[in-house]
């Protein structure tokens, strides 16, 4: 098993005798690392796959781990072994330890449009900059384990005191709720092990070594998570790459791999610094660029791919020559090459930046596939179905009663909800309890009272049958029941009603699958539904160009890539300070390392802001770049000549001729 790697990834994978970092520069081979020492582990050092955890930051890279150590390990029983996010693995540490804390083992997550709600609702605000602070402001407090007593303390400013006060209340609604948000799910693990050392001794015995993945990209909390699950017999593999902390805008701290070397003086480290994924030239241009970064640790990749077609950096005219010139050149190398759409991507530092590639991929009709697009999980549709199973699960989740009871309609209005929900704040009791409180059927209308009832009956029948009976006769019967199709139908154009259906029933289709397979009930797969932002299932990857930002393309590879708007005030972005800097840098870095065979990085010479032409500077980082490596086109000062719009137009006439000639023998 060990004769696939090369010399530095086998003594990676059968190190075991302390806390372990490897430094795995980008396309190094990392996840193999991390699947051969699961292997490796359970294969020649005796531990049973239930005492080892694996832990990532998505579901997609937690899946491919699973699948690659099972093959690894055929014909052992992986049975037990965890690989998962750290959310997951969170999950599961409350769900079996819920008591403790004052939780029902069924307790709701609530995702960020539940929270968003309810900042909403406590701020009595409409101005979505304002709840987007505040949402970020308690997730940052979270992560760095200030309570809501201490932001009240340590807040300066009246926008601050206002977000600490909005802070408490929050965290009153989602005990009332028995409701945890994802800050939580990593947050209050570390508070059980602090507080119940019992239970830490539980955990630590059941994992007893631990793996990390995108060990750069934890924040304080996960350091904390980690550091406590590993306890004083430190036997852990950690896996990052300082080269590539790309998150500290949403709380990951690189100072977590200066920690290690502070917290573990016997660390040892290991570094992979040969690539497997690019040419010579691509990682020439990314060493030279990040080289002007303070550096944690050194590295320098090499590769032996070959050296790769020189880096070609494209001045556009303006933002839809940019865009119309990617698009040509795109299509006349894939026509040239017979390639696949999917071999190219075009990159991006912010989401707005998409929309003029968009349209030139239509207008050519090009297949494309836009990252960070809406999930399949925050539709409404699929949220309309998970809002029932919530309330199934917990009928004190305030938010799933008014969304279940409110879709399809049935006769219960506003005003009924305003009464129930002002009766059940009186008795600080949950919307689902207080509804059957005698109370209640005074203050409401006869016919209101007997809907609201012949609701929360059928949710009564269905919870008590949701841990017995199979978690697919039930969704069925669900279905049925709220008559959502025909709603669908009632409520939405034939076309777009019939896209929702279809979206139900792949939505039911898949759970019904999981939930035999993993041979969960009902009320399991409500929670295993709640950490999932990815239709599993739908991970079929069309042949389509991938538009994304850098920030999503980290950990995906493709053979051609285009970075777009390689322009000061865009990357780096506008107003970024010396440490900012590090990290667009870093961005461009992760942008360039996603390339195996060739790279064009672009800028337009002027962009439209509203109805101005704003003139545009090239990004500092492209002087940073080794210039022997670099091709100039378009209109750079350095420019080699260029076909013309009417040559390219042309040429790719007569390669479209070409292929559709006929094959001869």
């Amino acid at each position: 098993m060990l004769n696939k790697l090369n010399p530095v990834q086998r003594e990676a994978v059968t190190y075991l005798d302390g806390p372990l970092l490897v430094l795995a520069g980008a396309g190094s081979g990392k996840t193999r690392v991390i699947t051969h020492k699961i292997a490796y582990l359970i294969d020649q050092c005796g531990y049973a796959a239930r005492n080892i955890a694996a832990i990532t930051f998505t579901n997609k890279a937690a899946n491919e781990m699973r699948e690659r150590a099972g093959t690894l390990l055929q014909g052992t029983s992986t049975k037990g072994l965890v690989v998962s996010t750290f959310h997951s693995l969170g999950m599961n540490i409350l769900r079996a330890e819920a008591g403790l804390l004052g939780y029902k083992p069924q307790f709701s997550i609530f995702d960020s449009s539940d929270t968003w709600k309810i900042i909403g609702e406590l701020t009595n605000s409409g101005d979505k900059q304002e709840i987007r602070d505040i949402q970020t402001q308690i997730s940052n407090w979270k992560s760095a384990f200030v309570s809501p007593e201490q932001a009240a303390e340590i807040s300066e400013g009246d926008e601050q005191k206002v977000q600490a006060r909005i802070y408490s209340r929050y965290q009153e609604t989602l005990r009332a709720y028995q409701a945890v948000d994802f800050d939580d799910l990593i947050h209050l693990p570390v508070v059980l092990f602090k507080e119940h050392s019992e239970a830490l001794l539980r955990w630590q015995q059941r994992l007893r070594y631990l793996l990390i993945d995108e060990y750069q990209d934890t924040n304080d909390c996960q350091y904390q998570m980690i550091k406590l699950l590993a306890g004083s017999r430190a036997a852990f593999t950690v896996v990052g790459d300082d080269d590539q902390a790309i998150y500290a805008w949403r709380g990951a701290s690189i100072e977590n791999l200066h920690n290690l070397r502070k917290d573990y003086p016997s660390l040892r480290v290991v570094k992979l610094e040969q690539n497997y994924r690019s040419s010579q030239r691509i990682l020439k241009v990314a060493n030279h660029l990040i080289n002007h970064n303070t550096k944690v640790f050194e590295k320098n990749l090499w590769s032996d791919h070959g050296i790769g077609d020189p880096i070609r950096i494209y001045a556009a005219r303006d933002d839809e020559h940019e865009a119309e010139s990617v698009v040509m050149k795109l299509m006349s190398h894939k026509f040239e090459h017979r390639t696949r759409f999917a071999d190219y991507a075009i990159l991006y530092r912010s989401n707005h930046l998409s929309r003029a590639f968009e349209e030139q991929l239509r207008a050519q009709r090009v297949p494309y596939t836009v990252s960070g697009g809406t999930s399949f999980f925050d539709r409404a549709e699929i949220k309309d179905i998970t809002a029932y199973l919530r309330l199934i699960a917990n009928p004190d989740d305030d938010p799933a009663f008014i969304r279940a009871i409110t879709t399809p309609k049935r006769g219960i209005g506003n005003t009924t909800l305003e009464k129930l929900g002002s009766y059940a704040g009186s008795r600080q009791i949950s919307l689902f309890e207080a509804a059957f409180e005698a109370q209640v059927q005074l203050e409401l209308q006869p016919r209101q009272h007997e809907e609201l009832m012949l609701f929360c009956n059928f949710i009564n029948r269905i919870q008590d049958r949701a841990d017995k009976d199979p978690c697919g006769e039930l969704l069925d019967e669900l279905l049925r029941a709220i008559n959502y199709e025909t709603w669908l139908y009632d409520s939405h154009e034939p076309r777009q009603a019939e896209s929702k259906w279809e979206n139900v029933e792949d939505f039911i289709g898949w759970l019904k699958r999981k939930a035999e397979a993993d041979e969960k009930s009902l009320i399991d797969m409500v929670q295993t539904i709640a950490l999932i932002n990815m239709l599993e299932g739908k991970d079929q990857e069309p042949d389509a160009v991938s538009l994304s930002t850098l920030h999503a393309a980290k950990g995906l590879e493709f053979p051609h890539v285009f970075i777009i708007a390689a322009e000061e005030d865009i990357l780096p972005f506008r107003d970024s300070d010396e440490k900012q800097i590090e990290e667009e840098r870093r961005l461009m870095y992760v942008g360039i390392t996603r390339a195996e065979r060739s790279l064009q990085i672009s800028y337009c010479n002027r962009r439209k802001r509203g109805k101005d032409w704003m003139a545009c500077e090239p990004s500092r980082f492209l002087e940073e770049m080794p210039e022997d490596e670099l091709v100039y086109a378009g209109g750079h000062a350095d420019a080699v000549p260029t076909v013309t719009k009417g040559e390219g137009m042309d040429k790719l006439a007569r390669l479209k001729a070409m292929l559709n000639k006929p094959a001869t023998e």
